[in-house]
């Protein structure tokens, strides 16, 4: 919903430099006031205060709650105005974001930003925004994109963030749900969506396109730019009005689940879920899942007054390393298929080197890889030197000269890949949490870090471990400032998420080693009972498979309710760089483990069907050493099959997130799965 899971990727830099005149920030800055002028730090804080509240949960939007404050967390509240207001202080001449809009980086202070979120809010009363109605928001991350987002809070509403894969009735739910004022949308593509809907939204007032020129000029749709002149007509009282009006323990941000397992549910978080948890979480250096590119990016980047540099939008179609060269970030967060599609390149790259260079990056990936695992430093210093001086080049050629933190959120990653960037001496640091957490409440960090962990909790946050069985896994649960106000107008999910105590279930499973590292086992939900009786957390054993199996993509068990396992595979293949559709043609890394068997297959169809025998039979020994390893024959795959197609968005298999719909897979290759267990 929002920046967290549109597939361009943000990157920040923390050392910053006065930035140069730009053209994003003089068009529309009208008045700069001079903002020592304003209130103190001191005196915005003192002023803050809470709306009257009965619960620790609400399903209203104009509702508001009791705040999780205690000895661990008693920090005053703010509202993201006063969050902004104090960066401004601090940080005002510093870049805050960077666009590249042709050959050129455009460049925002702080101060520009601020005054930009101001003209926006501005420009929203104008369209008559009602207090706790929403923005829906529809596009990539953009510079536009974050500065509507907090203009909306600014002047009242709620911001809605909308997928950039969601169909027209997936936005029409939404937009509907959250009783959106005002929709804005990136470009002709997505406008198309709202306007096939626009006539069963009763509460929509306005459409503001923020990218390319208008195709049509249709009543009440404006350009980027015939919005922001709108702000021109409403007062600074009139706005500080709205604003001051602001409580910390309101509703500022709805942040839609991608609805994996049913209709999206929207979760509500207030001005005290969003500025807590961008100072606290990111004070220990991590960011996390669903809303975690909204925490890292957008929120994060205004508490700490960080550099934002945004991707093109193709990010994933091959324009991101080039990104990455130009912005140089000293910190990159991307979601797990970011990090896929970067392997990727890296190997596509050293198999087209010279075989010297080929051999000496292996050399000293191995090195790297090894050392690593063993949590130690290198023995021998002449070995080191060479290592470290190979992995630069690399590192350099891939725009991480500078970068010094590296994050993965928003769906689990594969061990793999976390083992493959080792290998490049960078890792990858995983945090744990939710939606409803707004973010991170477990987090791993250059001082909290063990592979395969999702780090340790957050300081301030508190979790616990309920129904534990006899290997110390349970479902974990939280508390916190972080966690969220309810879901919108869904009163039953919100007593089903939250104990009678208020503690927030997850739903996963996991235990907490003895220095207090988080290990995610699996999904309540997802979790496999056999006819047996036995629980099969499937997340393991299909991440042990594609670890034997370089060719496959996605793995799928099968089980639940069933005299045996069984598993679906897809193999790894291109896709198609308008679409992101999969295609046919094998991906390199397939290719390369074909030729290796001696098969000749560069086609997933050249492959299915049991036509490759050299593969079919590789894929059998891969499983037969996966199985080796299991705990019980219950936990022993039996059968398998190779679909036609890997899975994707387009295909419904993959959520907004690229996180595995178990559900819809079920009912996609209902057929398939049958045919495992006929007599």
């Amino acid at each position: 919903t929002s920046p967290a899971v549109s597939m361009s990727t943000s990157t920040q830099i923390h050392q910053q430099t006065d930035p140069t005149n730009n053209q994003l920030g003089q068009r529309y800055v009208h008045v700069i006031n001079v903002i020592s002028e304003k209130k103190s730090i001191e005196e915005v804080l003192a002023g803050a205060e809470l709306a009257p509240a009965q619960s620790l949960w609400t399903t209203e939007a104009s509702g508001s709650v009791q705040l999780r404050m205690d000895e661990l967390c008693p920090e005053q509240s703010i509202t993201v105005h006063q969050m902004f207001t104090n960066t401004v202080q601090k940080y005002g001449k510093l870049t805050a974001l960077a666009s590249k809009r042709g050959n050129k980086w455009e460049k925002v202070t702080f101060l520009e930003y601020y005054h930009l979120r101001r003209m926006t809010a501005k420009g929203f009363l104008k369209l008559v925004l009602e207090r706790f109605h929403s923005v829906a928001i529809l596009g990539f991350n953009s510079a536009e994109w974050f500065i509507a987002a907090v203009g909306a809070v600014f002047a009242g509403g709620i911001m809605a963030g909308i997928y950039t894969t969601n169909s027209p009735d997936a936005c029409l739910y939404v937009a509907n749900d959250s009783r959106a004022n005002v929709i804005v949308v990136e470009n002709q593509k997505q406008l198309d969506k709202i306007l096939e809907v626009k006539d069963k939204l009763p509460h929509l007032k306005a459409i503001v396109q923020y990218s390319g020129s208008l195709k049509e000029k249709l009543p009440n749709l404006y350009s980027w730019e015939e919005f922001m002149g709108l702000g021109l007509e409403v007062s600074d009282q009139e706005l500080d009005e709205v604003i001051c009006s602001q409580k910390a323990n309101q509703c500022c941000v709805l942040i839609y689940t991608s609805g994996t397992t049913g209709s999206p549910k929207g979760v509500m978080l207030s001005h005290d879920n969003i500025t807590w948890t961008a100072h606290h979480a990111i004070s220990g250096q991590l960011p996390s899942t669903h809303i975690a590119a909204q925490i890292y990016d957008l929120w994060t980047g205004i508490q700490w007054g960080e550099q934002v540099s945004f991707a093109q939008p193709d990010a994933l179609k091959g324009s991101l390393v080039d990104t990455l060269r130009e912005a140089t970030p000293t910190a990159h967060m991307g979601v797990p298929r970011v990090w896929e599609k970067i392997m990727e390149k890296i190997k596509e790259g050293i198999s087209q080197c010279g075989y010297m260079k080929r051999k000496l990056v292996t050399w000293a990936m191995s090195v790297s890889l090894e050392a690593n695992q063993r949590l130690t430093k290198y023995v021998n210093h002449f070995t080191v030197y060479h290592c470290l001086l190979v992995l630069q080049k690399l590192r350099a050629e891939l725009g991480f000269s500078n970068c010094v933190k590296f994050f993965s959120g928003a769906a689990p990653i594969g061990s793999e890949t976390l083992q493959f960037f080792l290998g490049l001496n960078i890792r990858l640091y995983e945090a744990y949490g939710m939606s409803e957490s707004s973010g991170p409440h477990f987090m791993s960090g250059p001082k909290a870090y063990q592979f395969s962990s999702c780090g340790k909790v957050v300081p301030g946050c508190q979790y616990k471990l309920v129904n534990v069985d006899g290997d110390g896994i349970g479902e974990v649960c939280f508390w916190g400032r972080n966690v969220f106000m309810g879901f919108l107008n869904m009163e039953d999910k919100t007593k089903e998420a939250l104990d009678e105590d208020g503690w927030l279930r997850s739903g996963d499973l996991g235990r907490v080693d003895e220095d207090g590292f988080l290990y995610i086992t699996g999904r309540i939900k997802e979790l496999i009972i056999t006819a047996g009786g036995e629980n099969i957390p499937p997340l393991p054993i299909e991440d042990a498979v594609k670890q034997e199996l370089p060719i496959i993509s996605n793995a799928m068990l099968i089980g639940d309710k069933r005299k045996f396992l069984s598993i679906l595979l897809t193999l790894k293949c291109t896709n198609n760089p308008e679409t992101t559709e999969p295609t046919d043609i094998l991906s390199l890394e397939a290719v390369e483990f074909c030729q290796r068997l001696g098969s000749q297959s560069t086609k997933v169809s050249d492959i299915i069907g049991g036509k490759d025998k050299l593969v079919y039979q590789s894929i059998e020994e891969g499983i037969a050493r996966v199985n080796s390893k299991a705990t019980s024959n219950a936990q022993r795959i039996q059968k398998w099959i190779i679909l036609g197609k890997d899975f994707s968005i387009v295909g419904g298999e993959l959520g907004p997130t690229m996180k595995l719909r178990r559900p819809a897979v079920l009912q996609i290759y209902h057929s398939e799965i049958e045919s495992f267990y006929r007599e």
